[in-house]
């Protein structure tokens, strides 16, 4: 009987079971995403993540332990170099697993694994759902009653600067109507002194003329 018995053998002895999955391990690590059977994508999943957590740990002990695996120092030095400073914050859970449907021939089913970080499209959708939340009447027109009085306060600067604007707007209308003013006084006033001057010339000339008329008179006399 096969009771607590796991693993998947997927039809292969142990030595062609382990380079078939060191194998698509390093296909995964690669190319980031790989076409096969749900059932070796699941034993993949349990091959690989363990590797990639190793790969966190950049030490000559973990290079040696991950080569030993993959076999493939390319693949080793994509892991440590690139993978495992993507998924640094990332506690587990490296891989996803997207179902596509049923092979044609052997009606097998067929999925996609792919390292998750690598799927910008996904991580794109997390990124813009937000958590909706729902609020009462009664809470929402208690929050914008002190909204309002916040808004009221925060406008008293802006007023008293315009009122300030205004304020020497008409100080600056009035210093330019006084000076309109002295300047119209100064106008009369030379136009007034002008004619003061004529006429007493004018009196002189005929005060002149009379005192010569009556000399002249003295004299027929």
């Amino acid at each position: 009987m096969r009771h607590n018995k796991k693993n998947n053998h997927l039809g292969r002895k142990a030595a062609h079971r382990d380079a078939m999955l060191s194998n698509m391990a390093t296909s995964l690590i690669m190319h980031k995403r790989i076409f096969t059977t749900v059932p070796k994508a699941k034993e993949l999943r349990k091959f690989v993540e363990p590797i990639i957590t190793k790969s966190k740990e950049d030490t000559t002990s973990s290079r040696r332990i991950v080569f030993s695996i993959l076999q493939n120092k390319f693949a080793v030095t994509e892991l440590f170099q690139y993978i495992s400073q993507k998924v640094a914050d990332r506690p587990g859970g490296y891989t996803r697993i997207i179902k596509t449907g049923y092979r044609l021939g052997d009606n097998a089913a067929m999925c996609f694994i792919e390292l998750v970080d690598y799927n910008e499209n996904m991580l794109g959708d997390g990124g813009e759902k937000k958590a909706k939340t729902r609020r009462s009447r009664r809470k929402a027109a208690g929050a914008a009653a002190p909204a309002a009085g916040t808004g009221s306060k925060a406008n008293e600067p802006k007023v008293k600067k315009a009122e300030a604007k205004k304020a020497e707007e008409v100080k600056a209308e009035e210093v330019k109507a006084e000076e309109t003013v002295d300047v119209k006084d100064t106008k009369e006033v030379n136009a007034s002194e002008t004619p003061v001057t004529e006429n007493s010339d004018i009196q002189d000339e005929t005060q002149i003329a009379e005192e010569a008329s009556a000399e002249g008179e003295g004299l027929k006399d």
